[in-house]
């Protein structure tokens, strides 16, 4: 059925993204620190496709003003942005201040304000300073504490300005890669130790210690709100057997569940299907105890509820069949495919499925009470041609589906983010994929930015309310 006729809400916001590492360049300078992209890419260019870096990228640092003069263009209502830890914490502790470092962020909020856009700010998107890596990164409980202090800086430097706030960006991603991901930094394997849900509960507890500490001393007066983000594809089973419909929900207690669960749920904790699975993984490889320790009782409910909205980044679709064997890479124990019908974006994990990100927002309101959702990514990635047919194309059709997913299913949703602003570092792709609604040329030392025929479209879309 067609999502003619149906429009957006009035109080429905629009944005677009960006990360830090992967727009600002400046890596070195005005006292910003190392972390662990410098150190990947610095040491082995080859662990990136076309050998390049986030040294210089779009130049965000020097050129924010272009920036938000882009999303002026587009008529947006917000802009999520990340915060670089080793730009304001050099060394990831505070002993350190760098002023200069808050200086940037407190003027890109200030100009977004100015002209009328709400600045949503994550305050980790990746890029853990390469001091707290030494330290053991994620798999180490003390970076919940270093994490908290972090944040604190960042409400007392900027939470009189900022409304919207999300601690962590794809957790599960910053999960695997320390446990099977390779070409994500630090591009270490934990897997085997148990690092990665280590790296779990650490990261769930920097959440709700951060959580809990905006809304004690900073809520009842800076008056904001605090999400997290999380990354899921939908799942449909590969065949009709009764072993693929459980593949599905297994898929998706991995994917989703290991973060929504706990925070989400009214039981908290990890979800029972993914402890079990691991214990009895963990018991087939001859382990005196589970590779996923159990949760403190105080930790689950401290963690539970600690979020004000659903940040949802959803990309694609994908195909499952339960396996028979254990893989030692993963815990998942699903075989994961694609349709070769579906349309392709140029890049070969974004399949164009417009109708999974209708089933994600169901199967978010079924699972976990139908709680707020502001869709935080959302992107196509081509070749960077201005005349971008396909990505106009993927807006459409999936902002289409959230249409339904809103008037229809009554799925509560209240904002959409485009990734992303710029042609940008798209992590181990380099350059080789472009997401940007506008386009950057990495050949003028300049970097100046191009608006493409998607940025057209999309601030028609903002200001019609409607895809007619």
């Amino acid at each position: 059925m067609s999502a003619v006729g149906l429009h957006f809400p009035r109080d429905f916001l629009f944005g677009a993204a960006t990360a830090s590492y992967q727009v600002e360049g400046a890596w070195n300078e005005d006292g910003k620190g190392e972390n662990i992209w410098d150190r990947f890419v610095h040491e082995d260019s080859g662990r990136i496709k076309d050998h390049q870096n986030g040294d210089v990228a779009a130049d965000s640092y020097h050129q924010y003003k272009k920036d938000v003069q882009a999303l002026v263009e587009m008529g947006v209502d917000f802009y999520r942005f990340s915060v670089s830890w080793s730009r304001v914490l050099p060394t990831g502790v505070i002993s350190s201040i760098n002023q200069k470092g808050l200086e940037y962020y407190s003027s890109l909020v200030d100009e977004l304000l100015a002209n009328n856009i709400k600045p949503m700010v994550t305050i980790f998107h990746w890029d853990l300073p390469q001091p707290l890596q030494e330290l053991g990164g994620w798999t180490n409980p003390i970076l919940a504490d270093y994490f908290m202090d972090y944040a604190k800086v960042l409400f007392d430097s900027l939470g009189d300005r900022v409304k919207l706030w999300l601690t962590f960006n794809e957790p599960l991603h910053v999960v695997r890669s320390i446990a099977d991901w390779t070409h994500l930094a630090p591009g270490i394997n934990l897997h085997t130790q148990g690092g990665d849900y280590l790296a779990v509960h650490t990261i769930l507890k920097a959440h709700a210690q951060v959580y809990h500490l905006y809304d004690k001393n900073y809520r009842p007066s800076q008056r904001g709100r605090l999400g997290i983000a999380l990354h899921s594809h939908w799942y449909e089973p590969k065949t009709e057997c009764e072993a693929d419909f459980r593949a599905v929900h297994q898929a998706l207690q991995f994917d989703l569940g290991t973060f929504a669960h706990p925070i989400l749920s009214d039981k908290g904790d990890l979800p029972p299907l993914v402890q079990g699975i691991v214990e009895r993984n963990s018991k087939a490889e001859g382990r005196a105890r589970s590779r996923c320790p159990t949760l403190d009782p105080s930790w689950v409910k401290r963690i539970k509820g600690t979020t004000d909205f659903l940040g949802l980044n959803h990309y694609s679709t994908r195909l499952v069949s339960l396996k028979e064997d254990i893989d030692p890479k993963s815990d998942w124990g699903v075989s994961v495919d694609i349709d070769p019908n579906w349309p392709a974006a140029i890049t070969s994990h974004v399949k164009v499925v417009p109708w999974g990100l209708r089933r994600m927002l169901q199967y978010v309101k079924k699972e976990f009470g139908n709680p707020e959702v502001i869709i935080t990514e959302n992107g196509y990635a081509d070749n960077g041609q201005l005349n971008d047919a396909g990505r106009c194309n993927f807006y459409k059709s999936y902002l289409a589906e959230l249409l339904k997913a809103i008037h229809w299913d009554g799925c509560n949703v209240t904002g959409y983010c485009a990734w992303s602003l710029l042609d940008n570092f798209e992590w181990s792709k380099g350059y080789t994929e472009r997401y940007g609604l506008y386009h950057v040329d990495y050949n003028h030392e300049d970097r100046p930015r191009t608006a493409k025929d998607s940025a057209r479209m999309f601030r028609k879309i903002i200001s019609t309310r409607t895809l007619d």
